[in-house]
């Protein structure tokens, strides 16, 4: 078809001439009207893409796995790498379907499952559909992963795999259908959501909450020692997020622009911001700065420019950076000492809190020249009020639904070790292996 199109297209125009009609201008407009595939925002989105699956094997894993202690190592690690592959099959099957088509503004429809329909040449944008899948599964994938640190060293792989996979097909899908997906209903009402700060990091860390809640804390928690056992390993894994964080934010620009490059830059100095505020503030407080503050800093504020990335400029991300990384400590300090939960490796202090500071800031530091909508500082003061109104319906529905399917597993097949289990260790007793 496009073979006869271009044979045609020259006698077209001599008839349009002919006819006194502006055939250079129709032209123009029918090229401008059909979407068309762009090798430079391809080429982008394909090293995006790569960048964020770095997030989670290995960066993840191994952020979280120098964080347990050594007998329970590998079993993080594993975590990470399972749910990589599961919710991979999980997403193609019907977690893309139920996010990105048209259906209800709360669900999409299941016309793609399996996806039926996405073909070689299908486009998103000016990139090939087959390349926005896979850059939304690396989304799909390291958001439950960061669940997993709020329930480190207790919870069955069994129970974990299960929990995963409803969690990602019935939670993650519909809450990215809302923010991002065709006719979402938070996407709609004009809430602010760049790549991933409610749709990510408030999700999985309200999820995490609730499952530390859930499973109650670990044995001997507060009293004995959970100190990390190789912070080498978590300055690794910090850093591969910190490069990945590019793919994950420039990338949401799904293309090679002048936005992605604002995004990047705002992600840098974000990430950097409080990185310093972290290790200040504890340096402060406890005398000393430590690596695990200062690497944890980073991904708050990593977290924290998430949802603003392409909405504002590098004034905004300082101050979002600043902020969230003291409020970040205190999430990961004194709230969770104030509240007596066991978030093991602080996923909801550092994702959950980091990620409603960055979504409530979107609001103030938005700015239209950038992103196309305005914040509080330049007059749009109700915009912080959406924000808010985004982050209350995230936290109720992920909340009460990972409550739920928590509770359903645990009434199925039990969610926690054994109580011999988990004073040995999970590596051995799970997974036959061990560390020496």
């Amino acid at each position: 078809m496009s073979r006869l199109f271009h044979s045609a297209a020259p006698m077209m125009a001599a008839i349009l001439g002919l006819a006194g009609l502006p055939a250079a201008a129709l032209a123009q407009d029918a090229a401008a009207a059909a979407p068309t595939l762009n090798s430079g925002d391809t080429a982008w989105m394909l090293m995006s893409t790569a960048l964020v699956l770095l997030m989670t094997i290995p960066g993840l894993a191994l952020f979280y796995g120098g964080m347990v202690r050594k007998m329970n190592v590998l079993a993080t690690v594993m975590q990470s790498f399972a749910i990589c592959c599961m919710v991979s099959i999980l997403w193609f099957a019907v977690g893309y379907s139920i996010a990105f088509t048209e259906g209800t503004p709360y669900f999409g429809s299941l016309s793609k499952f399996m996806l039926s329909g996405v073909a070689i040449d299908s486009l998103q944008g000016t990139i090939p559909e087959t390349l926005f899948v896979v850059f939304q599964m690396t989304f799909a994938i390291i958001t439950p992963a960061l669940i997993a640190g709020a329930f480190a060293d207790r919870m069955k792989f069994s129970s974990m795999l299960i929990f995963t996979a409803l969690w990602s097909v019935l939670i993650y899908a519909p809450i990215t259908h809302w923010v991002w997906g065709p006719g979402g209903f938070l996407g709609g009402d004009g809430v602010l959501d760049y790549a991933g700060g409610t749709v990510v990091h408030i999700n999985a860390g309200v999820a995490g909450l609730v499952a530390a809640i859930v499973l109650g804390k670990r044995k001997g928690y507060p009293n004995e020692n959970f100190a990390p056992h190789n912070l080498v390993l978590s300055l690794i894994g910090a850093s591969l997020l910190w490069v990945g964080w590019f793919g994950f934010n420039a990338g949401s620009a799904a293309a090679a622009d002048a936005r992605a490059g604002m995004a990047m830059l705002v992600t840098q100095i974000a990430a950097a911001a409080a990185a310093m505020a972290w290790m200040l503030v504890e340096w402060a407080t406890k005398g000393k700065p430590s690596i695990l503050g200062i690497i944890s800093g980073a991904v708050g504020g990593l977290v924290a420019i998430t949802p603003a990335a392409g909405f504002v400029g590098p004034t905004g991300a300082l101050v979002i950076g600043l902020v969230s990384g003291v409020v970040c400590y205190w999430g990961a300090t004194g709230l969770k000492r104030s509240l007596g939960y066991d978030d093991s490796l602080d996923a909801f202090g550092v994702h959950g809190v980091g990620g409603i500071v960055g979504a409530i800031l979107t609001g103030v530091f938005a700015q239209e020249a950038i992103g196309g909508t305005a914040g509080a500082l330049e007059g749009n003061i109700g915009q912080i009020w959406t924000q808010v109104y985004g982050i209350l319906a995230t936290i109720a529905y992920t909340a009460i639904g990972s409550f739920i399917l928590l509770k359903v597993v645990d009434v199925v097949i039990g969610l926690r070790v054994d109580e011999d289990v988990e004073r040995d260790g999970l590596d051995l007793a799970l997974h036959g292996e061990s560390i020496h």
